[in-house]
């Protein structure tokens, strides 16, 4: 089924009001609740969850059964892996109600997240950084970070292109310098 210039897959649900950039893909078994902004090109697997309220923003994928739960903000182009989670509140109980405690999350752009990876609401991925499957942050993570474990731990540097990046910070795909300084990395032209 084609809806405006986005395809939906007969079985996913729209709730309205919601805003879906052309190019996007929503498959089987996905809900869009209402108030949340979906970018273009952007392509939902099957039992995503988005919602209510929630930004997502160009080129992004999210792979199959993954949640982004009011207060997760998704710059462009990120990539969630299949049944990544993310957390709303920091002390859950199913007796107490906590909705007004839902914590802000914010992702930056290109950022990857691995298959069954926990972020932990509250805190912010650094543009470009790369969250390995399993892992689950618990703090912030710096920008080109490559996080792993539980907690999650900087393990190493990674290039916009996802390559790991070697002590010369060069990066083998593209030759991209990087520079580190205080624990952050930046292009060396920026």
């Amino acid at each position: 089924m084609s809806s405006g210039d986005y395809f939906l897959h007969e079985s996913a649900y729209v709730d309205e009001p919601v805003s879906i950039g052309a190019g996007t893909k929503i498959w089987h078994f996905a809900h869009v609740l209402s108030g949340t902004t979906i970018g273009k090109n952007c392509v939902l697997g099957q039992n995503v969850m988005i919602g209510p309220n929630v930004t997502v923003g160009d080129g992004c994928k999210i792979q199959n059964n993954v949640a982004l739960y009011r207060g997760v903000v998704l710059a462009d182009d990120v990539f969630c892996g299949p049944s990544c989670v993310f957390t709303n509140v920091l002390t859950p109980r199913a007796h107490v109600e906590r909705k007004d405690e839902f914590a802000e999350t914010h992702v930056g752009y290109g950022t990857t997240i691995g298959a069954n990876a926990t972020i932990v609401c509250g805190n912010a991925l650094g543009a470009y950084c790369m969250i390995a499957a399993g892992a689950v942050v618990t703090h912030d993570v710096p920008e080109y970070a490559l996080m792993a474990g539980v907690p999650a731990r900087r393990i190493g540097w990674v290039s916009r292109s996802g390559d790991r990046l070697g002590p010369d910070l060069i990066c083998p795909r593209t030759g991209e310098v990087y520079v580190e300084s205080n624990e952050l990395l930046a292009l060396a032209s920026d």
